[in-house]
């Protein structure tokens, strides 16, 4: 159960990009789930599922004796949908600059994502980076389109 967790529903098994394999699976969920309950409650079950990823991830890590594995893309999902909360969810085209600037980040790491990154040990430091970059770029999302509306519609 715990790996189908962390793996969010295995896609994080993916041999190719798993981070990136993670990321679309939570969108497209991330997308359905807005269909049905409000941005609020998508922002309370980021939050409940940071708290019980770190959790988990410190069992695994202390289970395999690894750090931040390439198959753990739970933190992937509380990145996106927490930058999901920062925009308009019934925007397609927001959701998916959230996305574009999320895997930015999350690839790229600059500043004081990459210091949680190479500083932070444990769940809390595979967690902590995606948040941060979540919370960039939901706010880099929001900034684009209000420049996209105010310049060119």
């Amino acid at each position: 159960m715990r790996k189908l967790f962390l793996t969010f529903f295995y896609t994080g098994l993916s041999p190719w990009a798993p981070g990136t394999a993670g990321s679309i699976a939570a969108g497209l969920v991330g997308f359905l789930l807005l269909q049905y309950i409000p941005i609020d409650t998508l922002l309370l079950l980021t939050i409940l599922i940071t708290v019980v990823g770190i959790k988990q991830i410190n069992i695994y890590e202390k289970q395999t004796g690894t750090h931040d594995d390439k198959s753990i893309v739970i933190d992937e999902v509380v990145g996106l949908w927490l930058a999901f909360s920062f925009v308009d969810v019934t925007n397609i085209y927001q959701l998916i600059l959230c996305f574009i600037y999320f895997r930015i980040f999350d690839i790229w790491k600059p500043s004081f994502i990459g210091r949680i990154d190479r500083d932070v040990k444990g769940g809390l430091g595979v967690m902590g980076d995606d948040l941060l970059a979540g919370l960039i770029a939901g706010i880099c999302s929001t900034a684009t389109w209000q420049a996209i509306e105010y310049y060119l519609i």
